[in-house]
């Protein structure tokens, strides 16, 4: 439903605004192409800023992992995110989390790194707006900039109480209880309802990174929503307009907080007018405004997806190589990760008689320790 009434939003905004249509493109054509590759160069460091973040995630325990690896699994992922509305992220969180055990990593360091990676991207998204707010100039603005930092901080600081602290953990575990028997009465899955969900959390609470490892994720998790948003103002600048400085950050939230709804793919056409309408209360021409918007979702919404999707059918055509190929594990042919280099013998699996619990199949060392 919302779907359709985002749809019929958005044919009403392009029948009254075909005007402005019209002249935005006449300013796409004129493009400073100088700007316009300063955003490619921007936004490719944003996209490189969030897979090393992931791959330093990745080496909690010891385990190999390789920048190229990463990358084309969270970019894969990430099209897929933004080609569904409202499942997008899940489905992908789903994908990465899948591809990421196909390549022998254990499911409590998966689920860790991409636990901790939604939380330090989230914290640092909710940063951004912090400054944005304090720099802003309207109120109400200001405003609305320390409630979408409270929005997109409260789901992450949950998840990592619970990661730190068992009686939040406890509780985790009887909301995830509640949901999966909820699931197995109206959908019958999973068949094995929570089996080895206290595990698996138990082993996810025990992996840490030193603080400065930490401080490093962190400081890549801004500097991605930080080029990001750079990108914007490189857009901005190649159409020949200013920059309003103090009040991008809120401009780019607006965006962002509208792209995060699910609504539409990748919050496609919402996230073109929230920015349109932010760039033109902080003083844009419309026509400018929705070309600078345009040509910003160009890089950061549409190159993104053709070559995620590109990435997507590799990697669902690419046989797992051995460690050396891509630095992680290689899967044996029972489809169960062994450990590295060496090849788990024919059959092997979980044990006789266990059931494979909540998380299926997999291996049950965790940092060279039996659990």
């Amino acid at each position: 439903m919302l779907a359709v009434l985002a749809v019929a939003v958005l044919v009403s905004v392009i029948v009254i605004e075909r005007h402005t249509l019209a002249e935005s493109l006449h300013v796409l054509a004129d493009l400073d192409w100088a700007w316009f590759l300063l955003a490619l160069v921007s936004e490719a460091i944003s996209l490189s800023s969030f897979g090393l973040s992931r791959t330093m995630l990745m080496r909690v325990n010891g385990q190999p992992a390789t920048f190229r690896s990463v990358m084309a699994i969270t970019y894969a992922a990430n099209a897929l995110s933004i080609s569904v509305p409202f499942a997008g992220a899940e489905l992908a969180m789903v994908f990465s989390y899948r591809q990421f055990r196909r390549h022998g990593v254990d499911a409590a360091t998966t689920g860790w790194m991409l636990a901790v990676s939604a939380i330090f991207s989230t914290s640092a998204l909710s940063l951004l707006l912090v400054i944005g707010a304090l720099a802003g100039s309207a109120s109400l603005a200001s405003a609305a900039g320390f409630l979408g930092a409270f929005v997109f901080i409260v789901p992450g600081a949950a998840v990592l109480l619970a990661l730190r602290f068992e009686t939040v953990r406890r509780l985790l575990h009887r909301l995830i209880a509640a949901l999966v028997g909820l699931s197995r009465s109206v959908l019958g899955v999973p068949a094995n309802g929570v089996d080895g969900l206290d595990e698996f959390l138990d082993r996810v609470a025990s992996l840490r990174l030193p603080w400065p490892r930490y401080a490093g994720v962190f400081g890549l998790a801004v500097l991605n929503w930080t080029a990001d948003c750079g990108a914007l103002a490189c857009a901005i600048k190649a159409t020949g307009q200013s920059v309003p400085w103090h009040s991008l950050l809120l401009v780019y939230g607006a965006g962002a907080a509208v792209g995060s709804t699910g609504i539409t793919p990748g919050g496609f056409a919402l996230v073109e007018l929230a920015l349109t309408a932010a760039l033109t209360a902080a003083g844009l021409h419309r026509s400018p405004a929705l070309a600078a918007v345009l040509a910003y979702r160009l890089v950061n919404f549409w190159l993104i997806l053709i070559a995620g999707w590109i990435l997507m059918a590799v990697l669902a055509h690419r046989r797992v190589g051995p460690p050396d190929s891509d630095g992680l594990h290689e899967p044996s042919r029972n489809g169960h990760a062994g450990r590295p280099g060496v090849r788990s013998a024919p059959g092997a699996g979980p044990a006789a008689g266990r059931r494979p619990g909540l998380l299926g199949a997999g291996p049950r060392r965790l940092a060279g320790h039996r659990v």
